[in-house]
């Protein structure tokens, strides 16, 4: 069975939250796309939800993780895009529910608004959680 790619993005707000997480990812037995930013300079953010976007439409990545300071920016551009269903989670049960109820294909963190502790929990939820399907699907079908 492939390694499953998960495609990681972020801007200067979330750049360290970026390079922490991608060694989990990796540690996790995931394979890492990163789409930037390189460093703590300041970037524009949409630019990176739409790397996320396009990264996931090709192919390149079933699932992503995108940062930025407090996650809203970042996650209001990468939902811009009909095949992606952002989620900005901010503990580990909003990150259970993105994907069950949800079927959230990219989790969203704040930088500067989310413990690195909690962010790691959540990334590891949202990893291993299923979607649910059911009358939850009803749903995606309605957004989408």
């Amino acid at each position: 069975m492939p390694i499953e790619v998960i495609a990681i993005a972020s801007d200067h707000g979330g750049f360290d939250f970026k390079e922490i997480l991608k060694v989990d990812l990796k540690n996790f037995g995931y394979e890492v796309l990163d789409l930037g930013c390189d460093n703590d300079s300041s970037v524009d953010y949409p630019n990176y939800a739409n790397k996320m976007a396009e990264a996931i439409a090709g192919g390149n990545a079933l699932r992503g993780v995108l940062v930025c300071g407090s996650g809203i920016g970042i996650s209001i551009s990468a939902n811009r895009h009909k095949h992606i269903r952002a989620a900005l989670v901010h503990n580990t049960l909003t990150a259970k529910l993105c994907r069950e109820h949800n079927n959230a294909n990219v989790l969203v963190l704040g930088g500067r608004t989310t413990s690195i502790k909690v962010a790691k929990d959540c990334l590891k939820v949202f990893l291993d959680t299923g979607f649910e399907g059911g009358r939850h699907q009803d749903r995606i079908d309605i957004i989408s």
